[in-house]
Protein backbone atom coordinates (compact mmCIF):
# COMPACT_ATOMS: atom_id res chain seq x y z
CA UNK A 1 0.00 0.00 0.00
CA UNK A 2 1.40 3.36 -1.09
CA UNK A 3 2.03 5.62 1.65
CA UNK A 4 -0.06 8.37 0.61
CA UNK A 5 -3.19 6.59 -0.36
CA UNK A 6 -5.74 8.03 2.47
CA UNK A 7 -9.05 6.82 2.81
CA UNK A 8 -10.61 9.96 1.34
CA UNK A 9 -9.73 11.98 -1.15
CA UNK A 10 -7.32 14.68 -0.99
CA UNK A 11 -9.01 18.70 -1.79
CA UNK A 12 -6.32 20.97 -2.56
CA UNK A 13 -7.57 24.37 -1.45
CA UNK A 14 -5.61 27.50 -2.93
CA UNK A 15 -4.96 30.86 -1.84
CA UNK A 16 -5.48 34.54 -2.82
CA UNK A 17 -4.10 35.70 -6.26
CA UNK A 18 -4.35 32.79 -8.53
CA UNK A 19 -6.68 30.06 -9.84
CA UNK A 20 -5.94 26.47 -10.68
CA UNK A 21 -5.06 26.07 -14.23
CA UNK A 22 -3.28 24.58 -16.66
CA UNK A 23 0.26 25.98 -15.05
CA UNK A 24 -1.00 24.62 -11.76
CA UNK A 25 -0.99 26.39 -8.40
CA UNK A 26 0.47 23.75 -6.66
CA UNK A 27 3.65 23.12 -8.71
CA UNK A 28 5.32 19.43 -8.12
CA UNK A 29 2.77 18.55 -5.09
CA UNK A 30 -0.08 16.80 -6.85
CA UNK A 31 2.18 14.77 -8.95
CA UNK A 32 4.14 13.88 -6.26
CA UNK A 33 0.92 12.51 -4.08
CA UNK A 34 -0.17 10.72 -6.83
CA UNK A 35 2.37 8.85 -7.26
CA UNK A 36 2.61 8.08 -3.93
CA UNK A 37 -1.14 6.68 -4.23
CA UNK A 38 -2.95 10.08 -2.83
CA UNK A 39 -6.27 10.90 -4.89
CA UNK A 40 -6.12 14.58 -5.15
CA UNK A 41 -8.59 17.08 -6.41
CA UNK A 42 -8.55 20.61 -6.24
CA UNK A 43 -10.79 23.39 -5.48
CA UNK A 44 -11.07 25.62 -8.17
CA UNK A 45 -12.42 28.38 -6.65
CA UNK A 46 -11.89 32.28 -8.23
CA UNK A 47 -8.52 34.24 -6.86
CA UNK A 48 -9.69 37.24 -5.11
CA UNK A 49 -13.21 36.66 -4.48
CA UNK A 50 -14.45 36.80 -0.37
CA UNK A 51 -13.80 34.09 1.29
CA UNK A 52 -18.13 33.87 1.34
CA UNK A 53 -18.08 33.12 -2.69
CA UNK A 54 -15.19 31.24 -2.53
CA UNK A 55 -16.82 28.54 0.37
CA UNK A 56 -19.86 28.44 -1.92
CA UNK A 57 -17.59 27.61 -5.02
CA UNK A 58 -16.09 25.15 -2.85
CA UNK A 59 -19.36 23.34 -1.52
CA UNK A 60 -19.93 22.51 -5.57
CA UNK A 61 -16.81 20.75 -6.12
CA UNK A 62 -16.80 18.93 -2.91
CA UNK A 63 -20.24 17.44 -3.65
CA UNK A 64 -18.71 16.89 -7.33
CA UNK A 65 -15.81 15.12 -5.89
CA UNK A 66 -17.70 13.28 -3.48
CA UNK A 67 -20.19 12.10 -6.38
CA UNK A 68 -17.41 11.07 -8.88
CA UNK A 69 -15.06 8.83 -5.98
CA UNK A 70 -18.15 7.38 -4.24
CA UNK A 71 -16.14 8.57 -0.53
CA UNK A 72 -18.09 10.09 2.04
CA UNK A 73 -15.67 12.89 2.82
CA UNK A 74 -12.92 14.23 1.43
CA UNK A 75 -9.30 15.65 3.21
CA UNK A 76 -8.75 19.42 2.78
CA UNK A 77 -5.29 20.87 2.76
CA UNK A 78 -5.16 24.34 1.85
CA UNK A 79 -2.93 27.03 1.54
CA UNK A 80 -3.61 30.87 3.50
CA UNK A 81 -6.78 32.45 2.37
CA UNK A 82 -8.06 28.98 1.15
CA UNK A 83 -7.93 27.78 4.49
CA UNK A 84 -10.34 30.21 5.83
CA UNK A 85 -12.75 29.93 2.88
CA UNK A 86 -12.39 26.05 4.35
CA UNK A 87 -13.46 26.65 7.53
CA UNK A 88 -16.24 28.53 6.25
CA UNK A 89 -17.26 25.88 3.87
CA UNK A 90 -17.31 23.51 7.19
CA UNK A 91 -18.58 25.64 9.64
CA UNK A 92 -21.61 28.39 8.32
CA UNK A 93 -22.36 26.24 5.38
CA UNK A 94 -22.40 23.23 7.05
CA UNK A 95 -20.50 20.72 4.97
CA UNK A 96 -18.72 19.68 8.18
CA UNK A 97 -20.22 16.10 7.74
CA UNK A 98 -18.29 15.77 4.62
CA UNK A 99 -14.95 17.00 5.67
CA UNK A 100 -12.59 14.03 7.24
CA UNK A 101 -9.88 17.06 8.57
CA UNK A 102 -8.90 20.66 7.12
CA UNK A 103 -4.68 21.14 7.05
CA UNK A 104 -3.99 24.73 6.59
CA UNK A 105 -0.45 26.05 4.99
CA UNK A 106 0.02 29.48 6.35
CA UNK A 107 -3.31 30.68 6.60
CA UNK A 108 -3.48 33.93 8.59
CA UNK A 109 -6.35 32.28 11.34
CA UNK A 110 -5.51 35.28 13.37
CA UNK A 111 -5.11 37.81 10.70
CA UNK A 112 -1.91 39.40 9.35
CA UNK A 113 -0.52 42.10 10.97
CA UNK A 114 0.74 43.58 7.89
CA UNK A 115 -2.61 43.35 6.41
CA UNK A 116 -3.66 45.33 9.39
CA UNK A 117 -1.15 47.91 8.46
CA UNK A 118 -1.54 48.68 4.94
CA UNK A 119 -5.70 48.63 5.74
CA UNK A 120 -5.10 52.11 8.29
CA UNK A 121 -4.00 53.97 4.37
CA UNK A 122 -6.62 55.99 3.18
CA UNK A 123 -9.86 54.05 2.39
CA UNK A 124 -9.95 55.80 -1.62
CA UNK A 125 -6.30 54.22 -2.30
CA UNK A 126 -6.60 51.11 -1.09
CA UNK A 127 -10.16 51.06 -2.72
CA UNK A 128 -8.57 52.02 -6.28
CA UNK A 129 -6.03 49.25 -5.79
CA UNK A 130 -8.57 47.02 -5.39
CA UNK A 131 -10.85 47.75 -8.43
CA UNK A 132 -7.69 48.02 -10.61
CA UNK A 133 -6.78 44.64 -9.54
CA UNK A 134 -10.17 43.30 -9.82
CA UNK A 135 -9.88 43.89 -13.48
CA UNK A 136 -7.46 41.92 -14.30
CA UNK A 137 -8.83 38.93 -12.21
CA UNK A 138 -12.07 38.98 -14.52
CA UNK A 139 -9.42 38.75 -17.30
CA UNK A 140 -8.05 36.04 -15.69
CA UNK A 141 -11.33 34.25 -14.83
CA UNK A 142 -12.81 35.63 -11.92
CA UNK A 143 -16.83 36.41 -12.45
CA UNK A 144 -17.00 37.94 -8.98
CA UNK A 145 -13.22 39.50 -7.25
CA UNK A 146 -13.57 41.83 -4.89
CA UNK A 147 -10.19 42.37 -4.16
CA UNK A 148 -10.83 45.17 -1.34
CA UNK A 149 -12.79 42.69 0.48
CA UNK A 150 -9.91 40.41 0.54
CA UNK A 151 -7.86 43.14 1.87
CA UNK A 152 -10.11 43.69 4.77
CA UNK A 153 -11.00 40.36 5.21
CA UNK A 154 -6.84 39.78 6.49
CA UNK A 155 -6.79 41.66 9.13
CA UNK A 156 -7.05 40.76 12.75
CA UNK A 157 -10.09 42.53 13.27
CA UNK A 158 -11.82 40.88 10.90
CA UNK A 159 -10.15 37.55 11.80
CA UNK A 160 -11.72 37.73 15.65
CA UNK A 161 -15.32 38.36 14.58
CA UNK A 162 -14.71 34.87 11.89
CA UNK A 163 -13.34 32.74 14.71
CA UNK A 164 -16.30 33.66 16.59
CA UNK A 165 -18.59 32.49 13.41
CA UNK A 166 -16.85 29.66 12.72
CA UNK A 167 -16.24 27.49 15.00
CA UNK A 168 -14.87 24.01 14.84
CA UNK A 169 -16.98 21.62 13.98
CA UNK A 170 -16.23 18.57 16.19
CA UNK A 171 -16.21 15.94 13.21
CA UNK A 172 -13.52 17.72 11.68
CA UNK A 173 -9.53 17.73 12.30
CA UNK A 174 -7.96 20.65 12.45
CA UNK A 175 -4.01 20.95 12.19
CA UNK A 176 -1.92 23.66 11.21
CA UNK A 177 1.55 24.26 9.81
CA UNK A 178 3.96 27.60 10.05
CA UNK A 179 6.89 28.45 7.90
CA UNK A 180 10.11 31.36 7.92
CA UNK A 181 12.21 32.45 5.96
CA UNK A 182 15.46 33.29 7.54
CA UNK A 183 16.65 36.95 5.71
CA UNK A 184 14.99 38.93 2.96
CA UNK A 185 17.91 37.00 0.32
CA UNK A 186 15.75 33.52 1.15
CA UNK A 187 12.99 34.73 -1.54
CA UNK A 188 13.69 38.23 -4.00
CA UNK A 189 9.69 37.87 -4.34
CA UNK A 190 8.86 38.40 -0.75
CA UNK A 191 12.13 40.37 -0.03
CA UNK A 192 9.97 43.95 1.34
CA UNK A 193 7.45 42.16 2.70
CA UNK A 194 9.55 40.10 5.08
CA UNK A 195 11.74 42.91 6.18
CA UNK A 196 7.98 45.08 6.48
CA UNK A 197 6.83 42.12 9.10
CA UNK A 198 10.55 41.69 10.77
CA UNK A 199 10.49 45.22 11.75
CA UNK A 200 6.90 44.48 13.28
CA UNK A 201 6.47 41.16 14.29
CA UNK A 202 9.52 39.41 13.97
CA UNK A 203 10.33 36.16 11.88
CA UNK A 204 7.63 35.34 9.22
CA UNK A 205 7.31 33.45 5.80
CA UNK A 206 7.35 36.84 4.31
CA UNK A 207 3.99 37.65 4.90
CA UNK A 208 2.74 36.07 8.62
CA UNK A 209 4.13 35.17 11.59
CA UNK A 210 3.92 31.69 12.91
CA UNK A 211 1.55 33.11 15.77
CA UNK A 212 -0.85 34.21 13.07
CA UNK A 213 -1.30 30.81 12.17
CA UNK A 214 -2.25 28.59 14.55
CA UNK A 215 -5.11 26.49 14.65
CA UNK A 216 -6.21 23.59 16.15
CA UNK A 217 -3.18 20.25 16.08
CA UNK A 218 -0.30 22.73 15.48
CA UNK A 219 1.98 20.71 13.10
CA UNK A 220 5.51 22.62 13.76
CA UNK A 221 6.94 25.89 11.98
CA UNK A 222 9.19 24.74 9.83
CA UNK A 223 12.30 26.30 7.82
CA UNK A 224 14.41 25.29 4.83
CA UNK A 225 18.23 23.78 5.12
CA UNK A 226 20.97 26.36 4.44
CA UNK A 227 20.66 29.59 4.49
CA UNK A 228 17.48 29.80 2.56
CA UNK A 229 14.60 29.20 4.75
CA UNK A 230 10.44 28.90 3.34
CA UNK A 231 8.57 31.90 1.96
CA UNK A 232 5.08 32.23 1.28
CA UNK A 233 5.90 31.66 -2.93
CA UNK A 234 7.78 28.51 -1.30
CA UNK A 235 4.99 26.60 0.87
CA UNK A 236 2.91 25.52 -2.84
CA UNK A 237 6.44 24.80 -4.72
CA UNK A 238 5.93 27.94 -7.03
CA UNK A 239 9.71 27.29 -8.19
CA UNK A 240 9.07 23.77 -8.79
CA UNK A 241 12.26 22.64 -7.54
CA UNK A 242 14.26 21.51 -4.35
CA UNK A 243 14.59 24.25 -1.84
CA UNK A 244 18.42 23.43 -1.02
CA UNK A 245 20.51 20.15 -1.63
CA UNK A 246 21.79 19.99 1.59
CA UNK A 247 19.97 17.42 4.07
CA UNK A 248 17.68 18.43 6.77
CA UNK A 249 19.52 18.31 10.06
CA UNK A 250 16.47 18.99 11.92
CA UNK A 251 12.63 17.55 12.13
CA UNK A 252 11.53 21.07 11.00
CA UNK A 253 13.60 21.49 8.19
CA UNK A 254 13.12 21.27 4.83
CA UNK A 255 15.05 20.36 1.71
CA UNK A 256 12.28 19.70 -0.94
CA UNK A 257 8.66 21.13 -0.06
CA UNK A 258 7.19 18.04 -1.58
CA UNK A 259 8.27 16.07 1.59
CA UNK A 260 6.43 17.88 4.02
CA UNK A 261 3.05 17.49 1.75
CA UNK A 262 3.90 13.63 2.09
CA UNK A 263 4.26 13.48 5.51
CA UNK A 264 1.06 15.19 6.24
CA UNK A 265 -1.07 13.09 3.96
CA UNK A 266 0.73 10.01 5.15
CA UNK A 267 -0.19 10.92 8.75
CA UNK A 268 -3.89 11.25 7.59
CA UNK A 269 -3.83 7.76 6.42
CA UNK A 270 -2.30 6.43 9.50
CA UNK A 271 -5.42 7.81 11.12
CA UNK A 272 -7.16 5.64 9.03
CA UNK A 273 -8.53 9.66 7.03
Amino acid sequence: MKECSTRYPLLLVHGMGFRDGRIGYWGRIPRVLREKGARVFFGGQEANASIQRNALLLAERLRRVLRETGAEKVNIIAHSKGGLEARWLISVLGMGGSVASLTTISTPHQGSAVMEKLMRLPEPLMKLIGRTTDVFKRLGGDEQPDTFACFRQLTKGYMKEFNRLCPDDGRVLYRSCAFTMKSPLSDILMAVPFAAVKAMNGQSDGFLVPEEVRWGQFMGTFTGTGLRGISHCDEVDLRRRRLCRRAPGKPSELSDITRLYVSLVSGLRELGL
